[in-house]
């Protein structure tokens, strides 16, 4: 990312902008990563956006969570006495909203919590003493606040938020969609009018929170189709008014898109606090960025023969569990007990899961999968208390090499042509006759130093010098998808075995640069010094294509490290794989 994107220049703060009749949007904007897990990772803020109907009774919309409890109450209260406060409407409960809604409940102890069964059962877990404050809502239940802002709630469970409501307000025609059609995006302007530059953003978003769950997203689309909505306001980024008709069609293009790959993994889980759940969900982002569809379960919710039909339909399973009292939550206990006697013991398993103090969940699901004969497409993944950044990433590799060990699995499994070679076969095998230079391209995120391999790099210009480069997401994507994003392309010496330290995909963790020498570049990113040479580049401008991101960049600087010697090149059998 350039230099800009990483240091924060502004404070945190709340901005509050009329949005339509007795409509404010209160956005609780910081410049800076929030967090840590996957879907924060393009470094560019966000928002927590909130709103505040003021009728004949005042409603509040989803209230953020703490990290903005202080600076978002001070700023609630200039527009409104908390104790003319009627209701507080919740498209999603988490521990970070209730450390806000305990701080606001107090200053206003007159209003209702209106949300669905399943955030009411954790609202009352936390907080008992609440139980007769909270209204549950269905789909079709209505509210009218006067002044005519009838509201209606749309119940919209997915996996991940068993207990998603949105809600429509018949005056302004806004619908408060929460998790969907938003943006991990911080900037001053509060609506989409320049929506073409926030493409990216918007994928990137949908890829990490709602790709693993395509199937109830299409079900969620089909009820929100049902309002004449003029406006979505999401609970992240801009509010979306001009682009309401192209962001909606994206969305089902999308969940068509991940629905129609090739290989299908089932991603099953339960998770007490949440730690289960994001690992969950970067195993999923290592699945997605490889190519491979994720049909993700939480088995507190599903059906047995919801489960059942599941897994007979994928390809490989992932299983994860909380530890709680030293055992497996009851309804993963079902779920195992589904797969041991429904999936084919041909398919791909994996285990992950989080414990506080044992884990003893993780070890059942690990030796009844092996003892039934499953083969495990990566190291059982163990996480004690939350998961850390690092643990994340693991995730995300293990991901990773779970859909590249499917893949092979998948093709070694595959019945031999005893028929002359397709012409498909053909094509696939003259278009890996294409060679290119083998190399390491290094990039940098804050001060991690990330690397990946590829041949896919030619020269584009000659004034300036500029090279094309072909990158897919999971080589870290994100960090060349900017004007102004460097990086440097290290040219590899033919005989000299560098690329064995390197994978195709980006990675940290495993620190690719222990036993190379290596030097830090101008702009801050690594140089091999065992490479032939070196190009310091710039990107200019970028385009999606196919599978791949097209990277135009202009080299800034070079150097050959040594004069004798050819550049690597790689050969391929066929242009349909690595």
């Amino acid at each position: 990312m350039s230099v800009a994107t990483l240091t924060p220049s502004r404070s945190r703060d709340v901005q509050v902008t009329e949005i339509g009749k007795d409509t404010l949007i209160l956005r609780s904007r910081t410049w800076e990563r929030l967090k840590f897990e996957v879907e924060y990772s393009r470094q560019r803020g966000t928002t927590a956006n909130s709103y505040l109907i003021q009728a004949d009774q005042k409603a509040l919309i989803d209230p953020p969570g703490e990290s903005f409890t202080e600076i978002y109450l001070q700023q609630l209260g200039q527009y409104l006495d908390f104790t003319t406060l009627d209701y507080v409407i919740l498209g999603h409960v988490n521990p970070n909203r209730r450390a806000t809604l305990q701080v606001l409940l107090a200053q206003a102890p007159q209003a209702t919590l209106i949300c669905s069964r399943p955030a009411a059962n954790a609202v009352k877990t936390a907080f008992p003493e609440w139980e007769s404050r909270i209204q549950v809502v269905r789909s079709e239940d209505t509210l009218d606040l006067g002044q005519g802002h009838v509201l209606s709630f749309i119940t919209t469970p997915t996996p991940r938020w068993a207990d998603g409501v949105c809600t429509y307000d018949s005056a302004t025609k806004i619908l408060y969609t929460d998790k969907f059609f938003g943006a991990h995006i911080c900037e001053d302007t509060l609506f989409d009018e320049d929506w073409k530059t926030l493409d990216a953003e918007r994928r990137y978003y949908f890829e990490c929170l709602h790709a693993p769950q395509a199937k109830q997203v299409e079900v969620a689309l089909d009820k929100l189709s049902a309002f004449g909505a003029k406006c979505y306001a999401p609970a992240h980024g801009p509010v979306v008014r001009y682009s309401l008709s192209r962001f909606t069609y994206d969305y089902r293009q999308w969940c068509q898109g991940q629905k129609s790959q090739e290989l299908t993994v089932a991603l099953l889980y339960a998770s007490a606090y949440g730690n289960t759940a994001i690992v969950a969900n970067a195993i999923a982002q290592g699945l997605i960025a490889n190519g491979v569809n994720v049909e993700s379960v939480n088995c507190e919710l599903a059906d047995s023969a919801e489960i059942t039909r599941i897994i007979e339909a994928c390809d490989g399973f992932i299983i994860g569990s909380p530890t709680l009292g030293g055992h497996a939550p009851t309804q993963i206990q079902t779920a195992l007990g589904i797969v041991l006697s429904t999936a084919a013991k041909t398919k791909l398993a994996g285990v992950f899961g989080s414990f506080g103090w044992s884990g003893e969940a993780i070890d059942l699901l690990e030796s009844k999968l092996k003892d039934a004969n499953y083969r495990l497409g990566f190291d059982t993944i163990r996480v004690r208390f939350s998961p850390t950044p690092e643990i994340l990433e693991q995730s995300q590799l293990a991901g990773a090499t779970f859909a590249q060990n499917l893949k092979k699995t998948k093709k070694f499994r595959s019945p031999r042509q005893v028929v002359t070679e397709t012409h498909v076969d053909r094509t696939a095998q003259a278009v890996g006759r294409i060679i290119g230079s083998l190399c390491v391209v290094t990039t940098r995120d804050q001060e991690n130093h990330k690397a990946f391999l590829t041949s896919w790099v030619s020269q584009a210009t000659f004034n300036p010098p500029g090279i094309m480069i072909a990158i897919a997401q999971e080589q870290n994507a994100d960090l060349l998808h900017h004007p102004g994003d460097q990086f440097v392309l290290n040219i590899l010496k033919e005989g000299r075995n560098v690329r064995r330290y390197f994978s195709r995909y980006s990675a940290s963790g495993d620190n690719p640069f222990a036993n190379l020498t290596t030097k830090t570049a101008v702009n801050g990113c690594v140089v091999l010094t065992e490479a032939l040479a070196y190009l310091e580049c710039t990107v200019k401008n970028q385009i999606q294509c196919g599978d791949r991101w097209l990277i135009y960049a202009v080299i800034e600087q070079g150097e050959v490290l040594e004069h004798e010697g050819v550049t690597a090149l790689e050969y391929r059998k066929s242009g349909s794989s690595f």
